[in-house]
């Protein structure tokens, strides 16, 4: 809730915001257009670092895609050290990131997937990783003449410089939009 009560209280202010949290505003229709009708913009949700696991998996899985790969199933299990990862050992509050980062990944391909034949999510926090983040990811798909073809690697990053130049275009694009009189989600920002 408290992302609300901020989303709330930039509105109030005339302030734009950036929703770094994987909580659903700017993609919300009801916050939408409470930050439209406010004439104040949003840039959200979520966030996907300058390179991390979200990404490079959504790349992957669109290459599997492009080079005519059926991708049959996917996971992507990050275990992390920092604040983030402890608060997410709270199961309620790892819904909607589960969602946004699987959304992140799906988006962009043609196929639908089944729920199960897709994992991706926050899986641990394990104290002595401090900021740092790895992910491992695996692919499944099959290639010509059905052989099986799969993909696993393991990306290490430090999660909080990670983000840092994204969140820094984030609030540009913000200022940029507050400043020309636009008001609500800021989609190509928001997408990036």
């Amino acid at each position: 809730e408290a992302d609300k009560f901020y989303a709330q209280c930039a509105i109030d202010a005339g302030v734009a915001f950036v929703n770094a949290l994987p909580v659903f505003i700017a993609s919300d229709p009801v916050w939408a257009k409470k930050f439209t009708d406010a004439r104040v913009p949003i840039v959200g949700d979520d966030i996907k670092s300058q390179v991390g696991a979200t990404i490079t998996h959504r790349v992957l899985a669109k290459l599997f895609e492009d080079r005519g790969v059926q991708l049959d199933r996917t996971m992507q299990l990050n275990v992390g050290g920092n604040m983030d990862f402890l608060n997410m050992l709270e199961r309620e509050r790892l819904e909607s990131k589960k969602i946004s980062k699987t959304q992140a990944v799906t988006s962009n391909l043609k196929r639908e997937f089944k729920t199960k034949d897709v994992h991706i999510g926050p899986s641990d926090h394990v104290g002595w990783l401090d900021d740092r983040k790895w992910a491992y990811v695996r692919l499944e798909g099959r290639a010509f003449g059905d052989v099986p073809l799969n993909l696993e690697y393991k990306l290490e990053v430090w999660d909080s410089p990670n983000s840092a130049g994204v969140i820094i275009d984030a609030v540009r694009a913000a200022k940029i939009a507050k400043d020309r009189g636009i008001g609500g989600p800021v989609i190509p920002a928001s997408a990036y």
